[in-house]
């Protein structure tokens, strides 16, 4: 396996794992015992997965010419 298909595995991993705990704390935030943190989590948890996937985009352009296997 390239590097170019662990780093496709991660980011998919890693912006699905920020994206699920975006959601969850979502709804811990807007359920009957929400906490101003809460919020402030999803936030951060949907900034970061954003910012995995930019990172993604870019490093599989850097690597346009590398194949997969």
């Amino acid at each position: 396996m390239s590097l170019k298909a662990v780093h496709l595995v991660f980011v998919t991993a890693l912006s699905a794992l920020c994206f699920g705990t975006a959601v969850w704390k979502f709804r811990d935030y807007f359920g009957p015992h929400g906490v101003p943190g809460d919020l402030g989590f999803a936030v951060v948890s949907v900034l970061c997965g954003g910012l995995v996937l930019i990172y993604g985009r870019y490093f599989l352009k850097k690597l346009k010419s590398i194949g997969y296997l």
